[in-house]
């Protein structure tokens, strides 16, 4: 059994943030274009609002790290604002009109420029995020975690197939951000469980949750 503690499994890198994107992608290529208004899942977006905010947290991670001094106490000061006023604020929105297609290309290429900044910027850089300033490679493990954990919810929401991501890719992202991941478990069951999203055997969903950003020894 491949578990959630395995020791040092490496690090988080640019071809696993191009990997969750691919999955996702992947996952969602075949949803109709009128299926968006659907819930994602347990959350109180709609899906195509839940994919315009992966699109954004892509988006928002490579322009946190591409400065050449990334801010430490703020965020780099792009606009952000609410398509609808029970949407997330955002800075990246899609074409409606554009439907799937359009959608899953604004994600893809978000995506590209998270691992394009994750590959190129020096390890040593720092920058600042809610739960912690965060190193190339911490930018890129918050990325998978959006990745995977938004796709879940979309295909819930959407009626798919059940996302199966990589165990390997799952034990890296959780090994950087989730320090307290139960151990016992697999690691996609783990991450999810870490993100607020499913119970475990003895332990109930958490309601609250938080990744840790700083960079971890291995």
């Amino acid at each position: 059994m491949t578990s959630a503690a395995a020791s040092a499994p490496g690090p988080v890198t640019a071809d696993d943030v191009t990997e969750a994107v691919r999955l996702a992608v992947a996952a969602l290529e075949g949803v109709p274009d009128g299926a968006w208004d659907a819930p994602a899942g347990d959350l109180a977006w709609t899906c195509w609002q839940t994919a315009e905010h992966l699109a954004d947290d892509l988006f928002a991670y490579a322009v946190q790290i591409g400065p050449r001094r990334p801010p430490l106490t703020t965020h780099v000061p792009v606009s952000w604002r609410r398509a609808t006023p029970d949407g997330p604020p955002g800075t990246i929105f899609v074409e409606r009109t554009e439907g799937t297609a359009g959608l899953l290309q604004v994600l893809d290429g978000c995506g590209a420029l998270l691992a394009a900044m994750v590959r190129v910027t020096p390890p040593q850089v720092r920058s600042h995020h809610v739960f912690g300033a965060a190193d190339p490679e911490g930018f890129g493990a918050m990325g998978v975690v959006e990745t995977l954990v938004h796709t879940h919810d979309l295909a819930a929401g959407l009626g798919l197939p059940p996302l199966d991501p990589p165990a390997d890719l799952c034990a890296r992202t959780l090994h950087r951000l989730f320090p307290g991941a139960p151990a016992e478990a697999e690691p996609w069951p783990a991450l999810l469980w870490s993100a607020g999203r499913v119970a475990l055997p003895g332990r109930a969903r958490q309601e609250k949750w938080r990744w840790y950003g700083e960079p971890r020894g291995r």
